[in-house]
């Protein structure tokens, strides 16, 4: 299964998902010399005159890899768009009613993004339409419904959309706490879509029967999953459903759907852009909506199991490939689920018989020209190796220019990084961390570290919250990381490399999604 951030492919091999008679795959997408045209290989996307390199994207509908490529039909619906003025909330209208009608949902909305329809749907749900209302949001003093129920197994980064009009978020691990926790204060209860909701206690239709004995909504983010017409969570008893547009539905990144009751839809209309308040900085231009309308068109005539089956024979093609390394072994995983699939092939081997690591491939090759990111994997042996490649955001061609490049470097390995050298210094103590941001800094930060030879262990504490940390240190350089999981509801991700000179290190901090900073330490005596 993947994450939200990666592809989620058509797959209908299980029975049909749609609803009529679909077009061939090759009419849904970019012909064979589509790449040539627009794409990585080309130089008429005009990112390398601004010096930055495209690149072939074999992990996924990542938002930060900007997404999937727009369909041709989807791109001709903004030209077309761009051309005309129209009133925004008629458009909205004809818009819900038109999707309503292809996804046999009820209504739907064009959001800026499928977070940007999590807000807007939580939003209905707490103030129902009323500007009087809408005007104090997030500041929900004097409201009613002021909670979010969240289930464990869904607590995750992007549960943030949820926060933003100010419901406090409640967590509940099983149906007992559900009970407990539903009550007149409840706008909604969200579920972040994934195969573990359905093997846990509390399932989508646990879920809803509970919610609904209380006359409270339920909220399903289906932001990565393919568009299932009937739809699966509506069918299983859900009154919103949110999606992405720029994943599956291959519509543009910057754009979402919100399917579901009428009534709470045409509510999140109004907490939406072009409206005041809040949501103002959400605004959907009538290119997006009539874009995003014309990918949801497509959707329900596009080839699927074609398309599957064209996305299988890339990765074969590529196994074959890799295979002919000695001691090479691949394996394309058929994911089950309720709507969220795409094959995926694995590619093992021993990395110290090959002198070469699965990361290190897949930095050598994002850094390299064509510019191409794949995923690293492992395997059980603590010797296992490799890497892993998702088929959906591949171009044709793609297939050969990723096997030929993982062979040769199998076959002739970039240099290993440098071995540790034994540590020169001791780091173990209490150290407070200056911090450079790009537009402010942090005193608040410290280290608690152990050291026990070259390894670290201890703590790392901020101004949000005090979590583990782990290290290594080799002569004098030191390496400290530190993670806050999704688990949590937020995701902070820390890693301090720099000197350590006596009772003092400075260097570089990777805050991953966050970029990068400096920092400096002191040990306190």
């Amino acid at each position: 299964m993947l994450g939200r951030g990666a592809a989620a492919g058509g797959a209908l091999a299980l029975g049909p998902l749609l609803a009529g008679e679909a077009v061939a795959a090759g009419n849904s997408g970019s012909g064979t010399g589509e790449r040539e045209k627009h794409g990585t290989r080309g130089r008429t996307s005009g990112y390398e005159d601004i010096g930055v390199r495209p690149l072939i994207n074999g992990r996924g509908t990542y938002t930060v890899l900007s997404g999937s490529l727009m369909l041709p039909e989807v791109r001709d619906a903004i030209d077309r768009a761009a051309r005309a003025y129209v009133q925004l909330d008629e458009l909205a209208d004809a818009v819900g009613r038109r999707l309503g009608e292809l996804t046999k949902s009820g209504f739907g909305m064009v959001s800026s993004g499928c977070s940007a329809a999590l807000g807007h749907a939580a939003a209905a749900c707490v103030a129902g339409g009323n500007p009087d209302f809408h005007i104090q949001i997030p500041d929900l003093t004097g409201f009613g419904k002021t909670e979010a129920i969240i289930p464990k197994h869904s607590r995750n980064v992007y549960e943030a959309a949820i926060s933003l009009v100010g419901l406090k978020v409640v967590e509940v691990e099983t149906r007992e706490e559900l009970k407990a926790a539903l009550g007149p204060q409840t706008a909604l209860v969200y579920i972040f879509a994934m195969p573990r909701v359905e093997e846990s206690e509390l399932d989508t239709r646990t879920i809803v029967r509970l919610a609904h004995d209380a006359g409270v909504p339920v909220l399903v983010d289906a932001a990565a999953e393919i568009l299932t017409v009937p739809n699966v969570h509506l069918g299983l008893g859900a009154d919103l459903v949110a999606y992405s547009g720029g994943k599956a539905l291959r519509g543009p990144q910057s754009a979402g759907i919100l399917l579901g009751r009428e009534d709470l839809v045409r509510a999140a209309w109004v907490h939406s852009a072009p409206h005041h308040g809040f949501a103002r900085g959400f605004k959907v231009g009538k290119e997006e909506a009539m874009a995003m309308l014309a990918a949801v068109e497509m959707w329900s005539q596009r080839d699927h199991r074609a398309e599957y089956a064209r996305w299988t024979s890339w990765l074969k093609s590529i196994a074959r490939r890799v295979s002919s390394v000695d001691g090479v072994t691949t394996k394309i995983v058929q994911p089950e689920g309720l709507s969220n699939r795409t094959p995926t092939l694995t590619v093992l081997w021993n990395g110290e018989k090959l002198g070469v690591s699965g990361r290190t491939i897949v930095d050598t090759l994002y850094e390299g020209e064509p510019r191409i990111a794949i995923n690293a994997a492992s395997g059980e042996g603590p010797a296992q190796t490799g890497v892993s490649i998702t088929p959906y955001m591949l171009e044709p061609g793609d297939a050969r220019t990723i096997a030929d490049a993982v062979v040769q470097l199998l076959k002739d390995p970039p240099p290993p990084p440098e071995k540790p050298k034994p540590p020169a210094v001791d780091v173990g103590g209490t150290w407070a961390v200056t911090i450079s941001y790009a537009a402010s800094t942090s005193t608040a930060h410290r280290l608690v570290l152990s050291q026990k030879g070259a390894a670290l262990t201890g703590s790392h504490g901020g101004e949000f919250v005090t979590r583990a940390a782990s290290g290594s240190v080799s002569g004098t350089q030191v390496t400290v990381r530190s993670h806050y999981g999704e688990e949590h509801g937020d995701s902070l991700n820390y890693t301090f490399t720099g000197t350590v000179d006596g009772d003092r290190m400075s260097g570089r901090l990777d805050m991953g999604e966050y970029l990068k900073a400096t920092w400096t330490a002191v040990r306190k005596s």
